[in-house]
């Protein structure tokens, strides 16, 4: 309803570039763009943002991740129609905000100020705080001017580009050879180059917390962050027990759980508040209070070499 299939790009990585294409048929092959390796968002986007301008030289851009929930589309566009119309003045960058419901510790925040002339649900941002502890995310929510960094972002490309260059110097000349080789043969070549040499860091920490004339826009348009398995608590019928239960599951005695099984058969008997993920070669149990922590296993995984699990 915003923009058309061809003006829709997906950046992933390079591993699951037919698994893209096999969900989203619709969008051209060329507007998938390949990560060669995990960099982290600020090099991201910047990878993003130079096929976007090789193809239109400048334009609005909005950064959308790809594990969101959005129950009402037509808010949600409106939403977005106000941001471009604030990220078309100046330089601005706009984020959306999400207004909180409860005291989230796995999410950043926005502490936002006074409202933009004559735009009455834009605010200017503060500043970017990183995840808090469950104290802090209780004064946030009770303070009323904190907001979930939802990591959806409008920009116009000269804007973004600009604070690539002023405070990601390094990264943006890594850009420019990989904006330079786009359409020509050596064009993996390079960006597997030229990427490999930026360091991780993300947008929020290297620009968002840094650059100015930073506006933010909360969001009420039903959002959900489908990376944490305590999504499919707030998005399922919990049955008598508060169970949310997928599979081949039998329960006794259990209670306030999420449990998800495939083929074999998984039976609890007087358990509560735990997540209990069973999948073909792996089996996940966590407490619902540490979901946090789930990284933790995802990191072990990887000095271990057990990539086949990931």
């Amino acid at each position: 309803e915003l923009v058309d299939e061809e003006d829709i790009f997906i950046v992933t990585n390079k591993e699951y570039k037919d698994l893209v294409y096999e969900q989203l048929p619709n969008i051209p092959m060329k507007n998938i763009i390949l990560e060669p390796m995990s960099k982290n968002t600020a090099p991201c986007i910047g990878l993003a943002t130079m096929y976007i301008k090789k193809k239109y030289e400048d334009a609005v851009m909005i950064v959308l991740p790809a594990d969101h929930l959005i129950k009402y589309t037509e808010l949600f566009i409106d939403t977005l129609r106000e941001g471009i119309k604030v990220a078309e003045e100046d330089s601005n960058l706009v984020t959306i905000g999400i207004m909180p419901s409860y005291p989230e510790t796995g999410y950043g925040y926005i502490n936002f100020g006074t409202r933009k002339e004559n735009q009455p649900g834009v605010y200017n941002v503060k500043h970017f705080v990183e995840k808090p502890n469950i104290e802090k995310a209780k004064d946030y929510l009770a303070s009323g001017k904190y907001l979930w960094n939802s990591g959806i972002f409008i920009w116009k490309i000269y804007s973004i580009l600009e604070n690539f260059k002023n405070l990601l110097p390094q990264i943006y000349e890594d850009l420019i050879p990989i904006y330079e080789s786009i359409g020509q043969l050596n064009e993996d070549e390079i960006v597997y180059y030229q990427f490999n040499k930026m360091r991780a860091v993300s947008i929020d920490y290297a620009i968002m917390e840094q650059a100015e004339n930073i506006f933010t826009i909360p969001g009420n348009f039903g959002w959900d962050d489908v990376g944490s398995w305590l999504t499919l608590e707030r998005i399922n019928t919990t049955n008598e027990s508060g169970n949310v239960v997928k599979g081949n599951v039998i329960t006794i005695d259990t209670f306030n759980s999420i449990i998800q099984a495939e083929d074999k058969l998984i039976a609890l008997v007087g358990i509560e508040d735990l997540i209990v993920v069973d999948t073909e070669d792996a089996l996940l149990i966590v407490d619902k209070n540490k979901t946090q922590d789930i990284k933790k296993v995802v990191e072990n995984l990887k000095i271990c070499n057990r990539n086949q699990y990931l």
